[in-house]
């Protein structure tokens, strides 16, 4: 059994999952009207983990018995002065994911929940990826100068990526 406050963190971190997905809905929208369909394909497949990792997560409160609570999501009020701002908004945010990953996990050793702090070291490890795929990113972004046809083949190699 998990402990209560662990639970009511977890559903938290639901919404917050399901709250990148919208937020990467949101920036491959952006990307889609900057006519950069690779970077939007990229961030709609990224915007699919995220709806993943949040069912991975409701799955796990559900067979521990505990109630799923769902709250309402904010629309992302995002202007972007470029195409480089949604990658590093997206590096700023998966960091504030992974810190609120970390919270849990201490706050289940902390309590001796040891079923839900095993539970998370999938997250842990998949959080070093999404920062590591955000930085990569950011960083092909950064080698390209952001424009021209350094930028054409960028997003023709991110129209590449498969869903995992």
């Amino acid at each position: 059994m998990i402990k209560k406050e662990v639970a009511k963190m977890l559903n938290e971190q639901i919404n917050k999952e399901l709250h990148s997905g919208y937020l990467y809905l949101e920036f491959a929208n952006y990307y889609e009207d900057e006519s950069l369909p690779g970077f939007a394909h990229w961030y709609i497949i990224q915007a699919n983990e995220e709806f993943e990792h949040a069912m991975r997560i409701r799955t796990f409160l559900i067979d521990a018995g505990e109630r799923v609570t769902l709250t309402q999501l904010a629309g992302p009020d995002l202007n972007f002065a470029d195409a480089k701002a949604p990658l590093l908004a997206g590096l700023e945010h998966e960091q504030y994911i992974t810190r609120s990953i970390y919270d849990i996990y201490e706050k289940a050793l902390e309590l001796k929940d040891h079923l839900t702090a095993n539970f998370l070291q999938w997250f842990i490890e998949e959080q070093g990826e999404e920062e590591t795929n955000a930085q990569q990113l950011i960083d092909k972004f950064d080698l390209c100068g952001g424009s021209g046809s350094a930028l054409y083949l960028l997003d023709k190699e991110l129209s590449g990526r498969e869903d995992d």
